[in-house]
């Protein structure tokens, strides 16, 4: 395991690939950890230094006093690149993960190279239903929300014919940090993107579920037209298609960083 010290905050990440090749990073949804990445890991490694880390406030890194936002987890991101010394990387991000892409393709272009933007939005819900979330999950934790979220994350088939995958996904969720989620939850609560991404000028890629209810193919289509040259994939998967359709996904986002 290593982890990094930012200026107010210690950071857990894997490095794992060839050390002179070019580096991806992947940034993990909410409520979830650098585990999620997993069914990318074998084949870009091949081609990539792939950097996987946990968002603050998630998995091993640490959990500092919220409420979060995106800026700050957005300069996470850069400050850790500066930490290991890289200058530029590609950047791979799914739901919150891609908000943080949002944010570095407005607020630190120069230090990337190529975005994939995943199953995200500019907007995600509303102020009325994150603080809902965060309520609920103030109360009763989180499987207070936990079964809610996770049936909005896979499909009932693919649940259905991956049990074991879905339960390690839910036990992935069910064991986050009910303050960094919660601080991560008003991050995507004040989050929004939607007059800024017209700026962003780095090369995007948008992947959207086809039965994401979360984030809707019509919010990765809202992206595209926004952002200059942007491309588009639309996967057989619910929210985190990165797992649900893997070898699809993974197909797609290296076709589009070999480019």
């Amino acid at each position: 395991m290593a982890f990094l010290n930012l200026p107010d905050v210690k950071i857990h990440y894997e490095l794992a690939g060839p050390e002179n090749a070019p580096v991806v990073v992947f940034s993990n949804g909410l409520g979830t950890t650098l585990r999620m990445w997993e069914p990318q890991l074998q084949a870009l490694t091949k081609h990539f230094r792939v950097l996987r880390t946990d968002t603050r406030g998630h998995g091993q890194s640490g959990v500092t006093p919220g409420p979060y936002n995106m800026e700050q987890l957005g300069w996470d991101v850069v400050h850790t690149l500066d930490a290991l010394k890289i200058d530029r990387a590609h950047f791979c991000g799914l739901s919150l993960g891609g908000m943080i892409g949002m944010f570095l393709g407005v607020h630190a272009p120069e230090r990337f190279q190529k975005l994939v933007f995943c199953n995200t939005a500019a907007k995600i819900g509303t102020a009325e239903s994150w603080n809902t979330r965060i309520q609920n999950v103030q109360t009763g934790g989180i499987t207070a929300v936990s079964n809610t979220v996770f049936e909005r994350w896979l499909t009932a088939d693919y649940r259905s014919a991956h049990p074991a995958e879905s339960q390690r996904i839910l036990a992935m969720l069910e064991s986050a940090n009910t303050e960094g989620y919660i601080a991560c939850c008003a991050a995507l609560r004040d989050a929004d993107f939607r007059n800024d991404i017209a700026k962003i000028r780095v090369p995007c890629l948008a992947v959207a579920g086809t039965q994401d209810l979360t984030s809707p193919p019509a919010e990765l289509q809202f992206l595209v037209n926004a952002i200059p040259g942007a491309g588009y994939v639309e996967l057989p998967a619910a929210h985190v298609s990165n797992i649900e359709a893997a070898e699809e996904f993974t197909k797609h986002v290296l076709q589009f960083l070999l480019a």
